[in-house]
């Protein structure tokens, strides 16, 4: 597949770079041409020529010579870099149509010297302004002898060398928002791997007294970024380290982040560690201190370094120099603690982008650039070589290191990424609140303290007493809202639908005149899709809807016609209620028509003909009308979508070979699926067309293939759209990566050939297509500008369960709980859930119920059934973690009694404690007496469904709850009465003499047993 280029990204950024150099500001202006050549070194990872690639077409592209000059640009590459950058080249006649020079593309020669190339660029740069001075980036030095000859040749020709490196450095340092938004990324996923990893390792170090070394620590971190969970939903090969993570302890101190983390011991003292990541070739940066049992001296230093941050950033805005700003903050720490002045670092940050240190824009005294809005910035400052008196000798020697990602704005700066720490475990209260406000920290509120005290563990909450802490806040906010928000939706009453009235003959004249209705007949017209009965010798026309069955029966020598019709108090159907325009009028119930079988002298026929005739044409009438009816419902609600804008470009993202789900015919098509300017349009290979715009789909959810049989993208939408005569809320696309089916017959051997280079063909076919949907999604997202992200499921944290008939596995996404390779799909969003109730939750049970409950309380609950009982613990721990209250219990409810009790007095429903009658906790108190009585009545009763679901259960589950129960109940009155070993190896000597005479005797009782009463628990456990 094609690697595509960014064009307009390239086009903003060429021109940018242009008209920064025609204004001949500082080194531009002494500068005729621009030179960029980029080699190939494993060993450099960053270097200004790869980053302006980067910054302009989005990749690195080794062994490629550029060119800049005043009329005209010049490539020098392979021919697949040359093939790649022919989509920004400017065609004849269309020159400097985007306000930047044409481009001239060379092919590199295979042979090294390529003289014939150098030539037509040394002619160039000759004819660009003076041609006598070129822009290069000094530092940048690749080897090989293809590099080695360009080199030679530009001295040869005895062009001036000027570097260009801080004046590029400048041009590429504001951000444009898609930038920013990577950026944003990148330091979202340091601040997840600091926090849930790092913080935590520390953590259980201190606790258990380990011995770690630095550098294994630092390995651990590195070997992190390869788990989705710290990754936030992003791919892993996306993500890398900026640097080595940097961890120092026990006194060896650096403030620099050019040091390795050493092989000694981490010392339990004063930590500092310094991580960036990587994503998608842009940087982020977060450096922490954390302290264990710091002095009240040390404390004081770090609060005090933390004013010292916040100085920092209240200098950095918009058209300040660099060095203004670090004076003043050198001056507000003479002011304050004098002696520390000579402690601080030399330096308070940089500039930083896909390059992680831009050396000409680093936060120091001499630099004379000003900030510009959209500059991201890495602040890191410290104190070095730093002494507690209170300290052993291996602590005396402490340093204090923090640092953020900042992006500058016209009046105060914006913290990309800011995560706090704050622990103090002599008050518990305050260390929930601090947790709580999380949130609000990290848009750069509050202040910050790494304190990790050595009592830490005496008063440490587990991490269930966590949860329940954190359960209790959110049930408090939960009744709270749910109050408020059903108080809101008061008066808005729900309009019951009037049955539509269905008028066979607006007036008399529409009345039809046939020889059957003078005839007393019945007579059927199709056209108004009328019956026309006698009725006490008048012809009576009745609607085919009031019709709700017929039957006909032959007895004896006369047929029987007996017609139905809908009353109110009988049904009629599923969710229509008995709703009559009038109920009070009279209606009729049923008519029956009687005609004989014989055939009278002087008939044309026999009379009973009409009715078999009548009979058979209303059956045809009513199943048209209620198809017709059935598909006028199907349409009701839908809401009328924009009109898809086709783009015409050929390179489109699209997908071929895809099958949709729900099928558009009954038979599965193929076809392909491509991306549009507002949405995507599926065509099948018979010309069916199915649209979804990006503003209606509410998921998108990539599904892998790996341990899956089907790879798929499922769209689930805010409004339902019409396709094959039905509406749907979820449409897949996807294709089969293996074998579905499997033949048996054919004779298998573990070192059959065939079967070994099957299996490499569908791993293979497995990667490509992985490839093939990735590509796809990248492609759409960068359409879109990121307004449509696709979710990827995390397997790890996924479950069994039976939200229908059949078990699948339910996955979380960051805002959804799914099952997209089963149909019907199974997809719930987060947001929308009020709490999730577990039931059936007892020890000696293997499975339990999950039951959802929306904040839409006129919406059905979701039941999913049979969760394993192993898969409890994981679930609490991830609705804990998306702030979702769950509640279980013993019980299963019936739960449309509860929400019509609910929504009929919502009131009085939160005035008896609202939710809180599902908590455990709440049923021993007194106050809750009614509500546990009422739950008693409540006690779930199947339906006929679900009684069907029950049967697929194993038996041995209820068996063994009442075996057990009345196992517990006996041994635990043994245990009271108090009796001590010998008393009870007595009695269970007694026990088994007794069910040995038993044994002996059972042929003979067995037929009383069945009648009598059931044995004593003691006789059935033995």
């Amino acid at each position: 597949m094609a690697v595509n280029l960014d064009k307009e990204a390239y086009y903003r950024r060429i021109k940018r770079l242009y008209s920064n150099w025609k204004k001949g500001e500082d080194e531009f202006g002494k500068v005729d041409a621009i030179l960029v050549s980029v080699g190939v070194d494993e060993e450099i990872v960053y270097a200004k020529s790869t980053a302006i690639q980067t910054w302009l077409f989005g990749y690195e592209l080794t062994d490629t010579i550029m060119v800049f000059c005043d009329t005209k640009i010049i490539f020098l590459a392979s021919k697949k870099k040359v093939d790649f950058l022919k989509q920004v080249a400017v065609t004849k006649g269309n020159e400097n149509a985007n306000g930047v020079p044409p481009i001239t593309l060379l092919t590199r020669e295979k042979n090294e010297s390529n003289k014939a190339n150098f030539d037509k660029m040394i002619e160039a740069i000759r004819g660009s302004r003076e041609g006598k001075t070129v822009g290069v980036f000094s530092k940048d030095k690749f080897p090989g002898e293809y590099m080695k000859s360009w080199n030679d040749t530009i001295t040869a020709e005895g062009l001036e060398k000027v570097d260009i490196s801080a004046v590029v450095a400048y041009t590429m340092a504001v951000k444009e928002d898609g930038e920013l938004g990577l950026m944003k990324k990148a330091a979202a996923i340091t601040s997840e791997v600091y926090s849930k990893f790092f913080k935590e390792r520390v953590m259980e170090i201190v606790d258990a007294d380990e011995k770690v070394r630095h550098s294994k620590l630092a390995e651990s971190v590195e070997k992190a970024i390869e788990e989705k969970k710290y990754l936030g939903g992003a791919d892993p090969s996306t993500v890398e380290m900026c640097y080595p993570p940097i961890i120092q302890s026990g006194g060896n101190y650096s403030l620099k982040f050019s040091v390795v983390s050493d092989k000694n011991h981490m010392h339990f003292g004063a930590i500092t560690c310094a991580m960036g990541i990587r994503y998608k070739s842009y940087c982020s940066n977060l450096v922490r201190t954390l302290m264990v049992d710091p002095s009240q001296e040390m404390q004081d230093n770090y609060n005090f370094l933390l004013q010292v941050e916040e100085e920092l950033l209240k200098e950095l805005k918009h058209g300040v120099k660099i060095c203004e700003a670090y004076n003043a903050v050198l001056d507000y720490v003479k002011k304050e603690k004098p002696e520390l002045v000579a402690r601080l670092t030399k330096n308070l940050g940089f500039a930083m982008g896909i390059e992680f240190r831009e050396g000409s824009l680093v936060l120091n005294a001499k630099n004379q650039y000003k900030l510009k809005k959209g500059m991201v910035l890495s602040i890191s400052l410290g104190f070095s070589d730093l002494l507690n008196k209170d300290g052993k000798k291996e602590d005396q020697k402490y340093a204090l290191f923090i640092g953020d990602t900042v992006q500058i704005n016209e009046v105060r700066v914006d913290f990309v990424q800011k995560e706090f720490f704050n622990i103090d475990l002599n008050d518990d209260e305050e260390d929930e609140e601090e947790d709580g406000d999380d949130a609000e920290e990290l848009l750069g509120k509050g202040a910050r303290s790494a304190a990790l005290l050595a009592d830490r563990t005496r008063n440490e909450m587990t991490a269930e007493e966590k949860r329940r802490a954190h359960q209790k806040e959110l049930a408090n906010h939960l009744n709270e809202e749910a109050k408020r928000r059903l108080t809101e939706q008061k008066g808005e009453q729900q309009i019951q639908k009037a049955r539509k009235s269905n008028v066979s003959y607006k007036n008399i004249s529409q009345m039809p005149r046939e020889k059957d209705i003078r005839d007393m007949k019945i007579f059927i017209d199709k056209k108004y899709e009328t019956v026309v009965m006698p009725v006490f010798g008048i012809p009576t026309p009745f609607h085919i809807a009031t019709i709700k069955n017929i039957s006909m029966s032959v007895e004896g020598d006369y047929t029987y016609l007996r017609i139905n019709f809908y009353v109110p108090g009988s049904s009629l159907g599923r969710q229509e209620g008995n709703i009559f325009p009038n109920p009070d009028a009279t209606f009729v119930k049923e008519i029956t028509y009687r005609a004989s079988n014989l055939k009278a002298p002087g008939d044309t026929s026999v009379p009973s003909t009409n009715l078999q005739n009548a009979f058979r044409i209303i059956k045809e009438v009513q199943k048209r009308y209620k198809t017709r009816e059935a598909e006028e419902k199907e349409k009701e609600g839908i809401v009328k979508q924009d009109s898809l804008v086709i783009n015409l470009n050929r390179s489109n993202p699209k997908l071929k070979d895809l099958y949709i789900r729900p099928n558009i015919a009954q038979k599965r098509m193929q076809g392909s699926l491509e991306a549009h300017t507002n949405g995507f349009r599926f065509t099948s290979v018979r010309g069916d067309k199915v649209d979804i715009l990006y503003n209606n789909i509410k998921h998108a959810i990539f599904q892998p293939c790996d341990g899956e049989m089907i790879i798929v993208l499922h769209f689930h939408l805010k409004n339902a759209i019409m396709f094959g005569k039905r509406r749907h809320t979820d449409v897949q696309f996807y294709t089969e990566v293996g074998e579905i089916t499997t033949d048996l017959g054919k004779h298998q051997h573990m070192h059959d050939r065939d079967d070994l280079y099957a299996e490499q063909m569908e791993r293979e076919m497995r990667h490509k297509l992985k490839s093939a949907f990735k590509n796809f999604i990248e492609k759409v997202e960068t359409l879109t500008k990121e307004e449509l992200e696709f979710e990827v499921p995390f397997r790890d944290l996924g479950f069994q369960g039976a939200p229908y008939r059949s078990t699948c596995l339910l996955q979380p996404t960051s805002s959804s709980l799914v099952n997209v390779t089963e149909w019907p799909p199974f997809v719930v969003t987060l947001d929308e859930v009020e709490l999730v109730h577990f039931e059936r939750v007892q020890f000696h049970l293997k499975n339990f119920d999950v039951v959802i409950v929306y904040k839409d309380y006129n919406k059905k609950v979701t039941m999913i059934n049979a969760v394993p009982v192993n898969s409890l613990d994981p679930i609490k721990e991830w609705l804990n973690s998306c702030d979702i209250k769950y509640t279980e219990g013993v019980q299963s409810l019936n739960w449309t009694k509860i929400m019509k009790t609910i929504v009929d007095d919502p009131e009085g429903f939160f005035e008896q404690g609202g939710w809180s009658f599902l908590d455990p906790e709440s049923e021993g108190s007194g106050g809750e007496e009614d509500s546990e009585s009422e739950m008693e009545d409540e006690t779930f009763n199947p339906s006929a469904d679900e009684e069907e679901e029950e049967e697929e259960d194993s038996d041995e589950d209820y068996s063994s709850e009442t075996e057990d129960s009345d196992y517990s109940a006996s041994l635990g009155s043994e245990e009271e009465s108090g009796k001590d070993w010998d008393e009870l190896e007595e009695e269970a000597r007694k026990a088994d003499r007794e069910s040995h005479y038993e044994d002996e005797d059972t042929s003979n009782r067995k037929r009383k047993v069945r009648s009598a009463a059931p044995p004593s628990k003691k006789k059935r456990r033995s």
